[in-house]
């Protein structure tokens, strides 16, 4: 009999996250998948799954699960409290969680987005090879409601004794290496020392589309626009505001700000759990 978990608290933002659907920009569908994918790997790994499975990826607040048979969970990536009934639990370690008890993933204590892995993986249905949630273009299971039952699947490998786990934490500052992107001819000489010199903060408007910025605004050298072009992940497109902005996995697959940057896949984990507020610094890989 399939397992299922029932929401007994969504959060703020709860959604079903594996490692995305690449190759499909062409029919405007972007990557999608867990924002912090190291995060993902781990706890996959310390239950026996593979390292794509899906998971909850949950944001600030965490959520609540109620299994109707018992479970295997980690919880990592955002440090945050971690009850079973109300008990103190493991974050970052598997954890037994028996059938009608309910897991809380609480606030996380630093770090933007925590991630809840199950024995067996999280068995949504696919969409272009995924189970990812997409909130751009709408694909993969809605983001999670109170009251929604997700099942999971059944588990390949008992779970692998249980080892210490090296977790990264939450940057306190977000150093982001940058290569020249192919609209860095449109800024001034002044602008261009300015992005990779000056200190940047995360915005609280900040997504899963994109990490905004808030900090020095960039000159223009041109003051055309642009027709729509391509945009991929790590992109840093600049709107007519001048403030830079980080596309991460949601992003539109084109756009018509110039892209005055690109930062290399491997950093925009640490881009996934830098709070509002956080220091940024763009550096010339």
């Amino acid at each position: 009999m399939t397992t299922k978990l029932t929401t007994v608290r969504s959060g703020a933002l709860t959604t079903v996250q594996d490692a995305g659907r690449p190759g499909h920009a062409h029919l405007g569908v972007p990557r999608s998948g867990a924002l912090d994918a190291p995060a993902m790997r781990l706890a996959n790994r310390l239950l026996g799954n593979a390292p794509d499975a899906a998971v909850l990826e949950t944001t600030l607040t965490g959520c609540a699960l109620r299994p109707d048979q018992d479970v295997t969970a980690v919880v990592g990536g955002a440090p945050c409290p971690v009850t079973v009934d109300g008990r103190p639990a493991a974050w970052g370690a598997p954890v037994r969680v028996p059938a009608g008890s309910v897991l809380d993933v609480g606030a996380a204590t630093a770090g933007v987005r925590s991630y809840v892995a199950v024995a067996g993986g999280i068995a949504a249905e696919p969409v272009l090879g995924s189970r990812s949630t997409d909130l751009l273009s709408g694909l993969g299971p809605e983001p999670l409601r109170d009251g929604d039952v997700v099942s999971v699947g059944i588990p390949a490998l008992p779970v692998p004794p249980q080892v210490a786990a090296p977790w990264p934490g939450p940057p306190a500052e977000l150093v982001l290496p940058v290569r020249p992107g192919p609209r860095a001819d449109w800024f001034t000489p002044a602008a261009l020392r300015t992005f990779t010199s000056a200190t940047y903060r995360v915005s609280p408007h900040s997504n899963r589309i994109g990490l905004r910025t808030e900090g020095p605004p960039l000159e223009r050298a041109s003051a055309g626009e642009l027709p729509s072009e391509g945009m991929v992940l790590g992109a840093v497109q600049v709107p007519p505001d001048g403030r830079p902005v980080l596309f991460l996995h949601d992003h539109p697959t084109t756009g018509g700000y110039p892209v005055v940057a690109v930062v290399p896949e491997p950093a925009l984990a640490a881009a996934a759990q830098a709070a509002a507020g956080t220091p940024v610094r763009f550096t010339l890989a």
